[in-house]
């Protein structure tokens, strides 16, 4: 079997040649059938190999505008509640982010969830009075998700921030006073009674670029949908 990289050599020439223009048929004599079948391999390996760097390159892409999107947002958002202290004496933010930037992808807030298509960006309503969910559907039909909190998280004198998009939510962890989370019922995480779950003052959910579609059998994932 020592000829079949010989042949192969051969055929990745006749592959160059073909891209490059340079074959021509001479007295109407095509190509032998094992170069025809070595042409057919060495460009299945190379689809192949071409196809995932292609695909990355993609999301790496989508990664970039996602990441740009939403530093945007956010420093909007935080410029908004500087303006806010400035002219009233009070930090506060917004409710929709959205009405800060000029997001051309952004087709709306609480918008039917099959409006979502590849590439745009939506906002919706959480399940928590202040709480808005953003959502990014990509080209290959997941979706990220990222939370916001526009009500007031703080204690502080003149202070009414929520939290930015993406931030954490453990701000809104209740404790007592010896410094232990409680559940609902108030009992502390250090004691019997205690039923396995801490209680917030606030949102408990907090997501940043959390894809809600990569089940692999998720039917949003479909290109039917």
């Amino acid at each position: 079997m020592d000829h079949l990289p010989k042949l192969m050599e051969h055929a990745l020439k006749i592959v160059t040649k073909i891209f490059k223009g340079d074959v021509k048929m001479k007295n109407n004599k095509g190509f032998t059938l094992i170069e025809l079948i070595m042409v057919t391999i060495i460009l299945g390996i190379l689809a192949a190999v071409a196809a995932p760097r292609m695909l990355g390159t993609v999301q790496s892409a989508e990664e970039a505008a996602e990441v740009g999107v939403i530093t945007a947002l956010r420093a909007a958002v935080e410029s908004y509640a500087e303006d806010k202290h400035i002219t009233d004496g009070r930090y506060q933010y917004p409710t929709n982010p959205f009405d800060l930037v000029d997001v051309d992808s952004y087709i709306g807030h609480n918008l039917p969830y099959e409006a979502l298509k590849d590439g745009d960006w939506e906002s919706r309503d959480g399940d928590f009075d202040g709480m808005t969910f953003i959502a990014h559907r990509r080209n290959n039909n997941e979706i990220y998700v990222w939370t916001y909190y526009s009500g007031d998280h703080s204690n502080d004198d003149a202070d009414d921030r929520g939290l930015n998009i993406g931030d954490a939510t453990d701000q809104f962890l209740i404790f007592n006073d010896d410094g232990y989370t409680v559940d609902c019922n108030g009992n502390p995480s250090n004691s019997d009674d205690y039923d396995g779950n801490d209680c917030y003052s606030g949102p408990s959910l907090s997501w940043n670029g959390y894809c809600v579609t990569c089940d692999e059998n998720d039917p949003y994932l479909s290109n039917n949908y």
